[in-house]
């Protein structure tokens, strides 16, 4: 069912891709961010599809939490993790679904952790990565089979990293990541690409080496920069949700890749299902430990910048 819901939605949308259509803005899902009218058509996919599959309980960004009759898993489903490069044409975007074990009122219980099986679907690509948990990662690219080809660079001068910018105010982020975007501006090369799914699928790649988003710890610990966030995003904190990560992060797990969040703590305790448009999280995937330390290093010398800056009162 997950494949086919994948392939569904991917089939419904890519005629869209690039077109004015695409773009439209149509209004807001349940966190805040735009629902442009991309989004709008894969959700009617995902609806559509599941209508007729019996008892199911999902969740997306703009429907929130849908349980019909007495499920025995939960999806948790991105349908565009990417919605930004979809409506531009670029590749980089994703379905993205998660499952978790479900029982009447589990959504209030449930975390990251609790994800056993993890599908991401490119969507202008023939593309598609299966993690499932304590059985690893496989994808596969244009019917050719892969196996997880993670870096072993340690010297962060030369690494190829991404970070998310979507709704993080620049100025406090580019405080943040300064030292680091400037070790690797020569030998090495910083990246937007617009999806956390699609930045974490080329770690477990390997074209890719780590992937950067520190935006909700800087919200979450300076007051200044959390009213900052909050003034982009016309009122709500737009960083990750764990419909944009619980995939992909089973899926880099399961590679082998490093995976906690900005504070260097498992992301496991994390809710899975966010309520009342909260449950925001950083994140940070390496492709190796030491690697990991030195980017945990570099968050905490950011965060002393940030600061001394703007201040350290503590968000409330």
């Amino acid at each position: 069912m997950v494949s086919g819901l994948c392939d569904s939605v991917r089939s419904s949308v890519r005629p869209m891709l690039g077109r004015a259509s695409a773009k439209a803005s149509v209004g807001q899902g349940a966190t805040g961010d735009t629902t442009f009218g991309i989004d709008e058509v894969a959700e009617n996919t995902v609806v559509d599809f599941l209508n007729g599959v019996g008892d199911v309980a999902f969740y997306t960004e703009d429907r929130g939490l849908v349980v019909v009759g007495r499920p025995e898993h939960i999806l948790v489903i991105d349908p565009i993790d990417g919605t930004r490069p979809a409506a531009a044409g670029l590749e980089s975007c994703c379905v993205s679904v998660a499952v978790a074990p479900y029982a009447d009122g589990a959504d209030r219980t449930l975390t990251l952790g609790d994800v056993f099986l993890g599908a991401v679907v490119e969507i202008k690509n023939d593309a598609a990565y299966l993690g499932l948990r304590g059985h690893g990662t496989r994808f596969e690219r244009d019917g050719c089979a892969f196996e997880p080809a993670l870096s072993e660079k340690t010297d962060l001068n030369s690494i190829f990293w991404t970070a998310g910018f979507r709704g993080r105010a620049a100025e406090p982020l580019v405080t943040v990541l300064s030292e680091l975007i400037d070790l690797t501006s020569v030998d090495g090369g910083c990246f937007d690409l617009g999806s956390a799914t699609f930045c974490i699928s080329r770690v477990v790649t390997g074209e890719m080496d780590a992937y950067v988003d520190i935006g909700q710890r800087m919200a979450d610990e300076i007051e200044q920069v959390r009213l900052a966030f909050l003034e982009i995003g016309h009122g709500a904190i737009l960083t990750n949700y764990p419909y944009d990560l619980a995939a992909a992060v089973l899926i880099a797990r399961e590679a082998g890749a490093v995976v906690t969040d900005a504070r260097g703590r498992t992301l496991d305790t994390y809710p899975l299902v966010p309520s009342g448009g909260g449950g925001q999280l950083s994140s940070m995937v390496s492709a190796n430990e030491t690697l990991h330390r030195l980017l945990m290093e570099q968050m905490e010398r950011g965060m002393e910048r940030l600061g001394r800056r703007y201040g350290s009162r503590p968000a409330v």
